[in-house]
């Protein structure tokens, strides 16, 4: 059989046809556009793999009415089945199921080539907005090029993902005079909260395979860098390569020179990049100052200035960074990112301090449980009094942001409620400095919620009030979520005593050792209960911080400023089960798996915590279970469903026929070996 000839120079002198038709300044693939899209292209992986050969078919750069650039990449294929390939959730296919680059699709697809391209401009740029263009065809029967279009949106906003636009016959969008009309129904795109979450999810496990990779290199091939050293470097090159569009240009590989000139050597540069990202943040001067001492402690040091084999350490470092992690972190991926550097920095090389070992950080998904147990919305103020990474802080912005973008729909009010959200709506406190460093960083990387981010220990020396900007007002706190060092009084409950006692109204959710609900905290609980209702225990998976700790902890929600009634009903939850399988093996790429509706079981609990039984599905009356506590006892808050040991009439009957059969048969038995003894 005669193998079928590509048309793809005929698709591309068709379409180029159309762009000259349309009086648009085009580029061909040998072409320059600009320097800063060509560098990208050059510094991106190829199709192929490996660095370069990045080189779209035609690019473009089309301006809007609002003067915003968006760059166009073209991406030609000539046979008919060679638009696009989706994966099962009809996104485009460009990662393969281990999270690593599906070369064959993006090498074999338009589009996917195409949003290939697009990526390496939101990786290496100051630009957001990508549109990415597939076009193939083949010959009809009667000769005649047919031809197919897909076309897509790549931005921060969809995470790198792509979306598809609509369905088009040619490229006039494009035309100068219907190009806003184009931009406005690309800006109308919009993921819905469960898609955004799936995608999420999904780059989160690309992260922690990228942070993984990166310490490895990191520690295999650089020497001389302690733990904390190695989270420094990582923050403070992610911090000057950030920029702020038209005031802060992003820190560049090629701007690290490994000069030995004093002032102007590598971690000079970076330590200015960082001084001048964090002016431009208006970020409270004390603050602003501990970020670039803290920092300046790594990066200035003499062994990792020093030029080595034409280069710094520290260049071989922050070009890891930048090559490794600069997609995830430039797309505006609201994770808890530095937890996840922290967790991952820490787990090769392991630490002993007593204190640190006493922190032990919040599962992502478990984060968005307690949020979503504290009943957060876009009107909530939430604070947090044992806040590590801020990543318990972290998911809580996400629900705020969520629930405001689907609530407001003016963008101009939505941009004024996010900052206010980031600025004034959440606090967090944490005693040990270089945690706190990575609290702080890690809000500003995810937008800069970082205002209220206090180094002071909570119990001791905090008052209720904001931290900076409005210092002599009280943080009119309405949730309250924690996962306290275990150590600490109580258990941890004497945080959730001081936090609730000032506090009017709102909810807390609080993941602490299950022994303080048993007998461990008996006198707080029985003060917090003066002022507060228990309204749910939920105990959960025992692996739930496998690696870092094998306590058993349980979930409390309170409804705040309610004393609780003797008669009160309390929901108590066995959640070991919670649908996850985890295992603890340092190079696998993805320790968590979801192996039994782990989702709908997460989001099952939220349902039976507000709502009581009748949203029992996944669950059942064994794992649910309603009753009262004695609200002066204190240790009678981890109750679980009595078991019945009444036999029912059906089992009564089966144990009965059992018996007889068993009978039966011995007898029978007995009947043959005396018969076998007679000679019969």
């Amino acid at each position: 059989m005669a193998k079928v000839q590509s048309v793809e120079p005929n698709i591309a002198d068709m379409v180029n046809g159309w762009l000259k038709e349309y009086g648009l300044d085009y580029r061909l693939e040998q072409e320059s556009l600009n320097s800063e899209i060509d560098k990208a292209l050059i510094e991106y992986e190829s199709k192929n793999g490996g660095k370069g050969g990045n080189r779209a078919d035609v690019k473009l750069l089309l301006q809007d009415k609002a003067l915003n650039y968006y760059p166009v990449l073209i991406e030609y294929k000539g046979y008919k089945d060679k638009l696009v390939k989706l994966d099962d959730n009809k996104q485009v296919e460009n990662k393969t199921k281990n999270n690593e680059p599906h070369y064959t699709n993006i090498n074999a697809y338009a589009v996917n080539g195409a949003v290939h391209y697009a990526n390496a401009i939101l990786h290496y740029t100051s630009y957001t907005d990508v549109i990415a263009i597939g076009v193939t065809g083949y010959k009809a029967v009667d000769g005649s090029l047919m031809h197919s279009i897909g076309v897509y949106y790549v931005s921060k906003d969809n995470l790198g993902i792509g979306q598809e636009v609509a369905e088009y016959s040619d490229l006039s969008f494009l035309k100068k005079e219907n190009f806003d009309e184009f931009i406005q129904r690309v800006h109308e795109l919009s993921l819905t909260p469960e898609e955004l979450e799936e995608l999420r999810e999904q780059r989160e496990k690309e992260i922690n395979a990228s942070l993984i990779k990166l310490n490895n290199d990191i520690y295999k091939d650089e020497k001389g860098l302690s733990e904390t050293d190695r989270v420094y470097l990582v923050a403070g090159s992610i911090i000057a390569t950030l920029g702020i569009p038209g005031k802060v240009k992003p820190l560049e590989k090629e701007d690290l020179k490994s000069s030995q000139e004093k002032g102007n050597r590598d971690g000079d540069i970076i330590v200015r990049k960082i001084n001048a990202f964090l002016n431009e943040k208006n970020l409270p001067e004390s603050k602003k100052e501990l970020i670039v001492r803290t920092l300046e402690n790594t990066l200035l040091t003499d062994n990792i200035n020093k030029k080595q084999d034409g280069e710094s350490q520290l260049k071989r470092v922050f070009t890891k960074v930048v090559d490794d992690l600069g997609i995830y972190y430039k797309i505006g991926l609201t994770t808890d990112f530095t937890g996840k550097l922290f967790n991952e920095m820490y787990s090769w090389l392991g630490f002993t301090q007593d204190k640190l070992n006493d922190v032990v950080l919040t599962p992502s998904y478990v984060a968005t449980l307690l949020v979503k147990l504290a009943r957060v919305d876009m009107n909530s103020y939430v604070w947090d009094f044992a806040t590590g990474s801020a990543g318990l802080l972290v998911a809580a912005m996400n629900e705020m942001l969520d629930d405001a973008k689907e609530r407001i729909k003016s963008p101009e009010e939505y941009e004024i409620k996010s900052a206010h959200i980031k600025a004034e709506q959440l606090l967090g406190l944490e005693v040990l400095a270089n945690i706190y460093m990575l609290a702080i960083l890690n809000m500003i990387l995810m937008g800069d919620g970082s205002s209220n981010i206090l180094n002071k220990d909570s119990l001791k020396d905090f008052d209720g009030s904001y931290g900076f900007g409005k210092t002599d007002e009280k943080f009119p706190a309405t949730a309250f979520i924690l996962n306290p060092p275990y150590s600490a009084d109580g258990n941890g409950m004497v945080f959730v005593e001081k936090a609730l006692s000032m506090m009017d109204s709102g909810y807390a959710s609080v993941i602490i050792q299950s022994s303080a609900g048993s007998g461990k905290a008996t006198d707080y609980n029985k003060s917090i209960l003066q002022n507060n209702t228990l309204v749910a225990s939920i105990k959960m998976p025992v692996d739930l911080f496998v690696g870092k700790s094998s306590v058993q902890t349980n979930i409390y929600v309170f409804r705040v400023g309610e004393p609780h009634h003797e008669d009160e009903v309390v929901k108590f939850i066995d959640f070991s089960n919670d649908g996850y399988t985890r295992s603890n093996r340092k190079k696998a790429t993805n320790n968590l798996r979801d192996t039994d509706r782990a989702k709908e079981r997460y989001q099952e609990v939220v349902e039976l915590v507000r709502f009581g039984k009748s949203k029992l599905n996944i669950f059942t009356d064994k794992e649910y279970y309603e009753n009262t506590i004695d609200p002066k006892n204190g240790a009678d808050w981890n109750q679980s469903a009595p078991i019945d040991t009444k036999p029912t009439l059906e089992e009564f009957k089966n144990v009965i026929g059992n018996y007889l059969a068993w009978e039966v048969s011995t007898i029978l038995k007995q009947q043959n070996y005396e018969d076998d003894k007679l000679g019969k």
